[in-house]
């Protein structure tokens, strides 16, 4: 429609992307993180014109790469029209404050585009609060001095989120910013802690998906219940988690959790941020990690996620692994990869195949596998109703009879809630009966 007004997005920004192979490092492992930080920047709405990458024997305090390749950096930039430089390694405040005046452009760590990006994700009250609360706890140390930094808030990758508006007060009133926001993740954290007991105590097992970014966690999610949120391919699409019931073959339930995706280097402050959340992963009776076969990058992937399972405290749950995507997998890949995991299983989450198997390797490592028992309860006791509640939750009731106030119930009972029913077991029935 000629002469109407201009509906044009605004225009995206233009990036530079840098890395720093340093000690250890191989070139080649560098450069596929790069290649992850590319994929990081587009999430957040920036399109990157240039790539670079040094090798050094270690890091310059001051500027982090050599000074001659940081010149080199700024005419790079130039000529690519780059009005972002985003680094791969974490700066120092110094630094920080260094490449944003010899550059003469704005800077930013990977920490603080992993920050921007949970914050453009964040839709629940908990995923704001869990990531303004990253957010100052990182800028706090970068306040003195951050001059361009600060000068700069309100628009532009790394500068969103809900703690930007409180970037230019003082130290004291931030860090009372961050005591307020502790104390309201510390009220969730004990929400969800009742929710975990109540599930524990009808003995519902709860099987806690894990994996890096993108590995399809979603997708096996929706698989597993028969429905959720749509799959992304967005990196960090799931920031809250979703805890819903599954139903097994023979009627029995468990409930499955889907949880946010991990990251090679995620932040310390962001993991601390949503210990609220991640402490679903730490309650939880078996985890279930979901690995990207298709990625070339699966066993530094694979160490991240068990390196951020041991900093949250669930390095002790049992585990099991599967093979996710194997139907776009490379067959030789997916045959190497199996023989690094030779107990997985190996798992197409949009086609379904590999889904029974999966359900039997769930079930076997949550002993849920039955014994055929007789129960006697009392039928006056509230006590022994609350127990009947539980058996027809946890197991598959097959007769069930009341006569002179007992109740006899006939069931499957899985083995890992026996224990508790141990009294109700015919046998033990007039010991109890008799103590009473």
């Amino acid at each position: 429609m000629d002469g109407g007004p201009s509906l044009e997005s605004p225009a995206r920004e233009c990036a530079a992307v840098v890395g720093l192979a340093f000690g250890i490092d191989r070139p080649v492992d560098v450069e596929h993180s790069l290649e992850e930080l590319r994929g990081l920047a587009a999430a957040a709405g920036v399109t990157v014109v240039l790539q670079v990458l040094q090798e050094r024997r270690r890091p310059d305090p001051a500027l982090l790469l050599g000074r001659g390749k940081v010149a080199m950096l700024a005419l790079a930039c130039d000529e690519a029209g780059a009005d972002l430089v985003i680094f791969n390694n974490e700066l120092s405040p110094g630094q920080l404050r260094n490449l944003e005046r010899t550059l003469d452009r704005r800077v930013l760590d990977r920490t603080q585009l992993i920050l921007d990006i949970f914050a453009s994700r964040a839709r629940t009250r908990e995923g704001k609060l869990q990531v303004e609360l990253a957010q100052l706890k990182y800028l706090l140390p970068r306040l003195v001095g951050a001059g361009m930094a600060l000068s700069r808030l309100g628009g532009g990758i790394g500068t969103r989120g809900p703690g930007e508006t409180k970037l230019e007060t003082d130290r004291r009133r931030i860090r009372r910013r961050i005591g307020t926001l502790g104390r309201a993740l510390d009220i969730v954290r004990g929400r969800r802690t009742q929710a975990r007991e109540r599930r524990h105590k009808v003995s519902v097992p709860t099987v806690a998906l894990v994996g890096y970014t993108n590995a399809g966690k979603t997708t096996v999610f929706n698989l597993l219940t028969r429905g959720g949120p749509q799959p992304s391919a967005a990196v960090f699409a799931t920031l809250d988690p979703l805890v819903r019931p599954m139903k097994l073959p023979d009627a029995r339930r468990l409930l499955v959790a889907d949880t946010v995706g991990f990251i090679d280097r995620l932040p310390h402050d962001l993991v601390a941020a949503f210990r609220a959340t991640l402490e679903e992963v730490i309650g939880a009776d078996l985890l279930v990690h979901v690995i990207d076969v298709t990625s070339p990058a699966i066993d530094r992937q694979s160490a991240a996620v068990r390196r951020v399972l041991e900093e949250i405290g669930a390095g002790a749950v049992p585990r099991v692994d599967v093979l996710n995507k194997c139907d776009a997998a490379d067959p030789s890949e997916l045959a190497r990869v199996w023989r690094r995991h030779p107990d997985a299983v190996q798992l197409s989450a949009r086609t379904g195949q590999g889904k029974g198997a999966l359900i039997d390797l769930v079930v076997s490592q949550l002993s849920l596998d039955v014994e055929r028992v007789t129960l006697v309860f009392d039928d006056d006791s509230a006590a022994d109703r609350r127990r009947i509640t539980e058996l027809y939750r946890s197991g598959r009731v097959l007769a069930h009879v009341t006569q002179c106030g007992r109740v006899s119930i006939e069931a499957h009972v899985p083995r890992r809630t026996l224990r508790r029913l141990q009294p109700y077991l015919i046998g033990n029935v007039g010991l109890r009966m008799g103590a009473e």
